[in-house]
């Protein structure tokens, strides 16, 4: 951990930090019930930078640092263009799907409490979601993670379609 923590220090990042969820699970023995706790923590800059973790442990504050820790571990850049995301994406985990979609400029965040979280600490203001399938809210956050990750940047769709930036924002126009 104080590697992980030389290392945000090195690199003069302020990482916001959110406790999505704390849950107590028990484990049913011979000799009763062992109780334990599982943490859902999201860490981000609020500039394009967001990772989420989970902890478990016997104790709450364990459980809490050690999501902290894997969240910060997990951080990852997410391409940004005016407030919101550059296209539309669909996440998937397991049994949930999370539509993410650009919105316009003063819309603010559409989504459920955990979605939310992730997008807004990864810096963006404008944006549509739709869950569906698990509402766990462990599934869901990575749902949204993994369509995060597979966004393209504007120039790198631009790259691909053998065009500039520009015209991918403003379209091509035709000939004739």
């Amino acid at each position: 951990m104080a590697d992980i923590a030389q290392k945000i220090k090195a690199t003069g990042e302020d990482f916001e930090e959110r406790i999505v969820e704390i849950r107590r699970t028990t484990k049913v023995t011979k000799g009763g019930k062992n109780l334990s706790f599982r943490v859902l923590a999201v860490v981000g800059n609020r500039n394009g930078k967001v990772g989420v973790g989970v902890g478990k442990a016997r104790e709450v504050p364990d459980a809490i640092r050690k999501a902290l820790s894997a969240a910060r571990r997990n951080v990852f850049k997410v391409p940004i263009h005016n407030g919101t995301i550059p296209h539309e994406i669909v996440g998937r985990q397991d049994a949930a799907k999370v539509l993410l979609k650009p919105a316009s400029p003063g819309t603010g965040i559409i989504s459920n409490g955990t979605v939310r979280a992730v997008v807004e600490l990864a810096g963006i203001h404008n944006i549509l979601t739709k869950s569906s399938g698990s509402t766990n809210p462990v599934v869901l956050a990575q749902a949204t993670v993994n369509g995060l990750k597979n966004l393209l940047s504007l120039e790198k769709i631009a790259e691909l379609r053998d065009i500039t930036p520009q015209e991918v924002i403003h379209g091509v126009k035709k000939e004739g």
